[in-house]
């Protein structure tokens, strides 16, 4: 307790440390949502690990509040509400009607439904020092789940051989922060702050071995049927694919006739030219 206290010197330097390092990766998605600003458009982004670093936040404010003297935790917590707050209504202003869907679920579930629950639940079914380490092992497992959320970004760019998802910068700064975390709770003596931590270090270290594996590699344009490699033609007979698929109302792009898109379309002696509609994809976790 005390993390303010300056008896506890060292813990109150981790803590202010901490409160630097989380704010920095806290502002670390600012490029991808000025990216989403400027093109209309939320593309292949997931709105999952804002909704559950939001949830967490509000987690660890009524946790610090209950136990008291938690200072440093209220604060860069109350920091985290209020960003990933703005990145989802970000989310939602620009996500498709699929995607607003289902972020404003998770949302009403979880950060609404979820947190009423476990607020009401914690003020009456526990008193004195029962409510603060039911409180924390909770906080654990959702700091867990925050961890283990980036996971799916992993996944990406393990598939498409592209680190375009998973800044380096953030990898660092989140396992820097859980270093800082870490020797804050061990500090203070509060396993709840501690532990979960051991786990975002692991995890962060993971996310930079794998963006250092792949950030020379050739990204994979596009998924391959098995035996679709062997269909091959040679280069005087190979088919020039044009997409005129779902184009956005909001581009203000015009969409011409095939016949026109294929005259539009350079092809070199003998080629073929074969226009495609295919529908926008659009990854929806």
């Amino acid at each position: 307790m005390g993390g303010l206290s300056m008896e506890h010197p060292w813990a109150f330097a981790f803590g202010l440390l901490g409160n630097v390092i989380s704010f920095s990766s806290l502002l670390a998605p600012i490029p991808t949502f000025y990216r989403i600003f400027k093109s209309k458009s939320t593309e292949g982004f997931q709105s999952v690990p804002y909704v559950v670093a939001l949830f967490s936040a509000m987690l660890w404010i009524f946790y610090a509040l209950v136990k008291t003297g938690e200072g440093l935790l209220i604060s860069i917590n109350a920091a985290g509400c209020v960003i990933e707050t703005v990145y989802i209504v970000m989310y939602l202003v620009y996500a498709p009607r699929k995607a607003k869907i289902f972020t404003a679920k998770i949302v009403v579930l979880l950060n609404i439904a979820g947190f009423g629950l476990i607020f009401l639940l914690t003020l009456f079914a526990f008193h004195g020092e029962t409510r603060v380490v039911s409180l924390g092992w909770i906080c654990v497992g959702f700091s867990v789940c925050v961890f283990v959320a980036p996971l799916s970004i992993i996944g990406r760019v393990i598939k498409t051989k592209s680190v375009e998802y998973m800044p380096f910068s953030l990898s660092l700064t989140l396992t820097l922060s859980a270093v800082d975390w870490f020797l804050y709770g061990l500090l203070i003596k509060d396993k709840y702050v501690a532990l979960p931590n051991i786990l975002g270090f692991t995890f962060g270290m993971i996310q930079m071995v794998v963006y250092m594996f792949y950030m020379n590699a050739t990204p994979v344009v596009s998924d391959l049927k098995e035996g679709k490699e062997g269909l091959k033609m040679p280069a005087e007979e190979q088919v020039v694919v044009i997409n005129v698929g779902m184009i956005e109302k909001s581009s203000g792009a015009v969409v011409r006739p095939v016949t026109e898109m294929v005259k539009a379309v350079p092809a070199a002696p003998g080629q073929q030219v074969m226009a495609l509609d295919s529908a926008r994809f659009v990854d929806v976790v």
